[in-house]
């Protein structure tokens, strides 16, 4: 085969073209790397980890080599050089987990894969699930660059396509295919000078560079660039080389890196700082950032507040000068810039070489203007902002490596924490628990177990682990840091009241409904006082407390309060996220279905459930939420068949995010198996309650109200399917647990109750079956009125157990209310109203609000 140009730049572009660098245009040489490699993911080889890949599929390949030899650019000119042989290309940072997990989120959205800003770890699992099953792109490349962790050979798609990694860890040899990328062969380094430096340079003098640079690519493109700008003479570039090394080994610099780069490198610096110092002084600065791409635009103005006693704050307010400064570090390969991104990247051999040159006192005072570069860029824009998520999202590889966990500066910490926030909100939870765990660590040390910071990072890390399921955990948590916070900052201080309202959902996720009633009624006053009435945070406290009415049965309370909340939310300069405005819609469809109005419900939900496929995406949390409600609306109000299908896939995409044991998955999963039910799919629903039943006693205790529910549900399926004593049974203790948990008035407690006197009529306990239904018919009056479906029910069954012992007459009478107001209430074609007119019996069953 070839590896020319000509041959390779015809047919089609690429319809997926991501995050590539661009090509170097000097690249010289390695055509018999770039066969090796062309040949090596061309063939169906038998991968190196059988049990995780299809023998029939390409094996991943790794460009393994010390740092300098060029990998990077290997793998830019591959993607360049063959684009039109892939259908999708796309170049995947991989120095950092949570670069790799937000670069794939990115790819789900340019393949329409209908994911949102806020889905980052549902959005990167579904790009993989894309590309393991080839579709829509079959003939996809992934480069994974800077791969150093072999942890991520557990991300890497096995499927139709091509995987492509840099890397210089030696390990990969053994779990990959690998081809070992050293310095370039004589010829190629002369070819290369040549091509670099022009005329200027004779092929006998680029062989004497090439031997004293030892072949190292990077080394050559410094040292050409400089002759290249400069005019500078072999023998005198030679010259300057020979004293650089001189005083380099004097000074015993690594050995990890190869002298002839810091030799080169020295070089270049030493010229370009006798020429334009402050360019010298902006690489250096350079050199506290991460090897990934530097936005350009992070180079704005700093504002006054950030500008005193910064190195180059003068240098950022001259845009002229800076664009200079910046032209000359390219014309010197002391950086690369790429015009279409508008970034500006350093390798990150000569970010190691530049800090090794400064002493404790440089390197902090470097490492403070990076800081403030980073906080200046977000300055103003919240987390919560969807809208200013491209912004975060550019610095995230930037993070570690400048080491903001070392910052005393409380701006600083508190936009160490705005990225922990905008990771979590936007769906990473693991990586937003590693690095807010890596600052408090380092804060603790520093600042002590009282820090504010070290406070609210510990709150942060609390609502984390209660999204990953950790309820009882969180609540510890929680518990012991309200103690201090009032203790250390006082009741109304603002981390104080975002501790509180957050605490309330810690009450709700123990089954403690009533106490969080009381908790969130204290902390909207304490938030109205400090806040105001219509503040976004004031907003989110009347939010929780109007979910503890509706979770305490008192739906009309409920509705008032989310109703509230959303027309302010609505309103101009509320500052809401649209996570919480489309929160308060579901809730706002919840209750009303909980009040019996299914079909206002179904219009509701359907809003709420649009707004959050436009706006966060269909694997966001409060999309997959809403999605889950919409499907109960839909099966209450007899749309069977739509429901079940709305359930099937809100439960899949679920799963894709979390595991099973997770809330949320545990909550798609009941309302899958009450669908599939309602649909007469009475195995499939048996079948996945007998998996989840243990589940919900695990993730909420043994007398959780959530876990009673599973527990009717699961005694529901046993009756239909035979089993009418161990219904009985399980819904006698669970009746018993709603009763001492919520009291008998309580809409779980009631549906219960319905249940468990088919139980009794089923086993020919017809006398007890009507008694319970006599006095759960009246209950239920009294508290949803006549009209309530769930009423209606509880009397359509009443009428089974009445003519069972021998009350016909009154039976008959109870029967014409009853089917008059299910035709008025629900129509005559509801399936709830069809089974009441046929005579049999109905039975409801549970479904877990959000907390």
């Amino acid at each position: 085969m070839t590896t020319s140009h000509s041959h390779h730049d015809s047919g089609h572009a690429p319809s997926v073209w991501g995050k590539i660098p661009q090509r170097n245009k000097n690249f010289t040489g390695r055509d018999d790397l770039i066969e090796k490699l062309r040949t090596g993911l061309q063939s169906k080889v038998t991968a190196v980890l059988p049990q995780a890949q299809d023998q029939s599929q390409p094996a991943p390949h790794a460009l393994q080599g010390l740092g300098g030899v060029g990998k990077s650019q290997l793998a830019i000119e591959y993607a360049h050089r063959f684009r039109h042989a892939y259908e999708l290309v796309w170049w995947v940072p991989s120095a950092q987990p949570m670069l790799v997990k937000s670069s794939l989120a990115g790819l789900a959205r340019e393949m329409h894969l209908k994911v949102g800003p806020q889905s980052v770890e549902d959005a990167a699992e579904a790009a993989l699930d894309a590309l393991r099953r080839g579709e829509p792109y079959k003939n996809w490349l992934l480069i994974f660059d800077n791969a150093e962790n072999l942890e991520i050979n557990d991300t890497i798609p096995r499927g139709p396509g091509h995987v492509l990694i840099t890397s210089r860890n030696h390990s990969w040899q053994g779990v990959v295919d690998t081809l070992p990328v050293d310095v370039f062969e004589r010829s190629e380094s002369i070819a290369f000078l040549r091509r670099r430096v022009g005329d200027g340079i004779e092929a006998e003098q680029a062989d004497r560079l090439a031997e004293a640079l030892g072949d190292l690519p990077l080394a050559l493109e410094q040292a050409g660039a400089l002759q290249a700008e400069s005019g500078m003479s072999v023998k005198e570039y030679l010259r300057l080389l020979k004293e650089q090394t001189t005083r380099l080994l004097g000074a015993n610099k690594p050995t990890d890196y190869p002298l002839s780069m810091t030799a080169a490198w020295a070089t270049s610096v030493s010229q370009l700082k006798a020429r334009m110092p402050q360019a010298v002084e902006l690489l250096r600065c350079f050199a506290f950032f991460g090897p990934e791409p530097i936005p350009r635009d992070l180079l704005d103005e700093l504002p006054e507040t950030y500008a005193a006693g910064s190195k180059i704050a003068a240098l950022l307010s001259d845009p002229i000068q800076l664009s200079q400064v910046i032209r000359e570090l390219g014309r010197y390969a002391l950086v690369r810039i790429d015009s279409e991104s508008r970034t500006v990247t350093v390798h990150r051999l000569v970010q190691a070489l530049l800090r090794d040159e400064l002493n404790e006192a440089e390197i902090e005072s470097f490492r403070r203007e990076v800081h403030l570069l980073l906080t200046a860029a977000v300055d103003g824009y919240e987390p919560d902002d969807t809208t200013a998520w491209p912004r975060y999202a550019n610095l995230l590889g930037h993070i570690t490596p400048a080491e903001i966990k070392s910052s005393l500066d409380p701006n600083v910490r508190k936009f160490a924490l705005n990225i922990v926030r905008y990771i979590y909100t936007s769906g990473d939870f693991q990586s937003a628990r590693e690095l807010v765990q890596d600052f408090a660590d380092a804060w603790r040390a520093e600042s002590g177990e009282d820090d504010r910071f070290v406070l609210t990072s510990q709150r942060h890390y609390a609502i984390i682990i209660r999204e990953l399921g950790a309820i009882e955990e969180s609540f510890n948590s929680n518990k012991a840091l309200m103690e201090r916070m009032r203790r250390v900052l006082g009741e109304a201080d603002e981390e104080t009241l975002l501790l509180t309202n957050s605490h309330g959902a810690d009450l709700r996720y123990r089954g403690d409904f009533a106490e969080a009633l009381k908790h969130d009624q204290d902390s909207l006053s304490q938030h109205e006082a400090v806040f105001g009435r219509a503040h976004r945070r004031t907003l989110r406290a009347m939010n929780n407390l109007a979910l503890d009415h509706l979770l305490l049965g008192e739906y009309e309370t409920a509705q008032t309060l989310h109703a509230r909340v959303l027309k302010l939310q609505r309103q101009a300069g509320s500052g809401a996220s649209r996570a919480n405005v489309l929160s308060s819609m579901n809730n706002l469809a919840r209750v009303v279905r909980l009040q019996g109005r299914y079909r206002e419900a179904c219009d509701l939900g359907q809003d709420a459930f649009d707004l959050g496929l436009q706006e966060l995406g269909q694997d966001h949390p409060w999309t997959l939420r809403s999605a889950k409600d919409l499907s109960i609306a839909k099966r209450r109000a007899g749309f069977i068949d739509e429901a079940l299908e709305l359930a099937e896939r809100t439960f899949e995409l679920q799963k894709r995010g979390t595991d099973l044991d997770h809330p949320d998955t545990l909550a798609a999963a009941l309302c899958l198996a009450n669908a599939q039910r309602a649909a007469d799919h009475v195995e499939e629903s048996l079948r996945l309650l007998r998996d989840i039943v243990e589940r919900y006693a695990l993730m909420y205790g043994d007398d959780h109200p959530f876990k009673y529910g599973c527990d009717s549900n699961f005694a529901l399926l046993l009756r239909v399917s035979g089993n009418e004593e161990r219904a009985r049974e399980i819904d006698e203790a669970a009746l018993a647990g709603f009763d001492r948990r919520l009291t008998r008035n309580h809409y779980f407690s009631l549906t219960c109750a319905i249940n468990l006197a088919s139980d009794l009529s089923s086993v020919g306990l017809v006398h007890e079956a009507r008694e319970l239904g006599e006095r759960t018919l009246g209950e239920l009056r009294s508290l949803f009125g006549e009209d309530h479906p769930v009423t209606l029910a509880a009397g359509a069954n009443l009428v089974v157990d009445l003519v069972a012992t021998g009350a016909e007459d009154e039976a008959a009478v109870l029967r014409e209310d009853v089917l008059e107001r299910y035709d008025r209430v629900l129509g005559p074609n509801h399936p709830d109203v069809l089974v009441s007119r046929q005579g049999s019996r109905l039975d409801f069953d549970f479904d877990p609000p959000v907390l």
